[in-house]
C-alpha cells in the first residue's frame, strides 16, 4: 500500500493515534513541570504513576499522591480515547483490538522517547477496561487484595494480569486472543526487571 494511501485510510489513521497518544509520557512531563524532578534519573527510572508517587514523595508526599493519581487517571485514559473514538467511527472488533495493542506498545515503546517508556499497566487496564470489562474487573480485585497484602506494586500487577489473561478464556472461550496475550507478553516484557530485582529482594515496596 503506497504510503499516502495507508495515511488517509482510517484504520491506519487509529493505529497511528493510539501509538503516538499512547506515547504521551504524562508521568513525565507532570514530574518534571510541577515537580521538579526528573523520573528517568530517579527511582526505578519508570514514567510511570508508582515512580512519580515513589521519587515526588521524597521531595513532596502530598503532592507526591496528587501527582500519582493524576498520571495514572492520564496513562489510563489514553487508550480508553482512541477506543472510544473507534467505537464511534463503528471500527471493527479486530480494529479496536489493535488499537489496544498500539496504545499499550505506545506507552511502553513511547516515540517521545526513543522508543523507551512505562510499564504499561495503566494503559493496560484502560483498554481492557474497554475491551473485557468483566475480566478487568476480576483483575483490579486480584490486584487491590494483593497491592494490600503484598505492598509490592510490580508483583501485584502481574498477579492480576495473569488473573484476566486466565480468565479471558474462560469467560470468552471463542474469541481470538492473540491481542489479549500480546499486551500480556509487552507488560510481562517490560516488568522483567522488577521480577529479577524481587527475586533477588531488592524490589521496593509501596508504603
Amino acid at each position: 500500500m503506497p504510503l499516502m494511501d495507508f495515511l488517509t485510510n482510517t484504520n491506519a489513521q487509529f493505529y497511528l493515534a493510539a501509538f503516538f497518544i499512547g506515547g504521551i509520557p504524562f508521568g513525565l512531563i507532570l514530574a518534571k513541570f510541577i515537580a521538579g524532578v526528573d523520573l528517568k534519573s530517579s527511582g526505578s527510572k519508570s514514567i510511570g504513576a508508582t515512580n512519580v508517587l515513589r521519587v515526588v514523595k521524597a521531595k513532596d508526599p502530598s503532592l507526591a499522591k496528587k501527582l500519582g493519581a493524576l498520571t495514572l487517571l492520564l496513562d489510563a485514559f489514553k487508550g480508553v480515547a482512541v477506543l472510544l473514538v473507534a467505537k464511534a467511527f463503528g471500527l471493527s472488533e479486530s480494529v479496536q483490538w489493535a488499537v489496544a495493542v498500539l496504545a499499550v506498545a505506545g506507552h511502553c515503546f513511547s516515540p517521545y522517547l526513543w522508543f523507551e517508556g512505562g510499564k504499561g499497566v495503566a494503559t493496560g487496564v484502560g483498554v481492557m477496561a474497554i475491551m473485557l470489562p468483566i475480566e478487568t474487573a476480576i483483575a483490579l480485585v486480584v490486584w487491590a487484595v494483593s497491592i494490600k497484602s503484598l505492598r509490592l506494586s510490580s508483583l501485584s500487577s502481574m498477579l492480576a494480569l495473569t488473573t484476566l489473561l486466565i480468565a479471558s478464556f474462560f469467560i470468552h472461550p471463542d474469541m481470538a486472543h492473540a491481542p489479549i496475550i500480546l499486551i500480556a507478553i509487552i507488560l510481562y516484557y517490560k516488568h522483567i526487571p522488577n521480577m529479577i530485582r524481587l527475586v533477588r529482594g531488592e524490589e521496593s515496596r509501596v508504603v
